[in-house]
C-alpha cells in the first residue's frame, strides 16, 4: 500500500508543479544549456552530467540526449540535472574548467567532484549503475530505506 500511494505520489507531484507555472520553458528541466548553469548552483542538491560536442549535429551527441531523455525518470530519481555544451567557439566556463575534446560525457557528484569521463555515449543503465556506487548514494538510499 505504501509503495502505491508513493507511486500515485511521485507521478502527480511533476505535473502539479508544471500546472502551477506555465512560463517556464520546457529546457530549464533536467536539460540545459551549460552556460545557464553554474556547478554552485547544483552542489549538495544534484548530479549535473554535462554532455560536450563540438555541434549539436555530433551523432554521439544526439544519440546520447536521446538516451537520457528515454529515461528521465531513472535520472530524476538520482537528482541528475543534464548541461550541455556544443560550442566550443564560444566557451562556457564548464568547457574552460573541464577541458573536453570532441564529445564527452562527465558525471559531477552532488559535492562538486568530478566522478566520471567518458568519451562515447552512455547508456542511462549504466550512468544510473554509477551513481548508485557513489558513496552519497549509497547513504541517501540506506535513509530511504529507513523511512519505509
Amino acid at each position: 500500500m505504501k509503495r502505491t500511494l508513493a507511486l500515485v505520489f511521485a507521478t502527480l507531484i511533476p505535473f502539479a508543479a508544471a500546472a502551477t507555472d506555465g512560463s517556464e520553458p520546457k529546457e530549464a528541466g533536467m536539460i540545459r544549456t551549460a552556460d545557464d548553469g553554474d556547478l554552485s548552483e547544483f552542489l549538495w542538491t544534484n548530479r549535473p552530467i554535462v554532455v560536450f560536442a563540438d555541434t549539436e549535429a555530433d551523432p554521439r551527441f544526439q544519440q546520447q540526449i536521446d538516451m537520457l531523455m528515454a529515461e528521465e525518470g531513472m535520472l530524476t530519481d538520482r537528482d541528475v540535472v543534464v548541461l550541455t555544451d556544443t560550442d566550443p567557439a564560444n566557451p562556457s566556463e564548464l568547457r574552460k574548467k573541464l577541458r573536453p575534446r570532441g564529445f564527452q560525457l562527465v558525471i559531477i557528484g552532488k559535492d562538486g567532484g568530478v566522478r566520471l569521463r567518458k568519451p562515447f555515449p552512455w547508456s542511462v543503465r549504466e550512468i544510473s549503475r554509477s551513481i548508485d556506487k557513489m558513496p552519497l548514494r549509497q547513504r541517501e538510499l540506506r535513509e530511504q530505506r529507513g523511512l519505509n
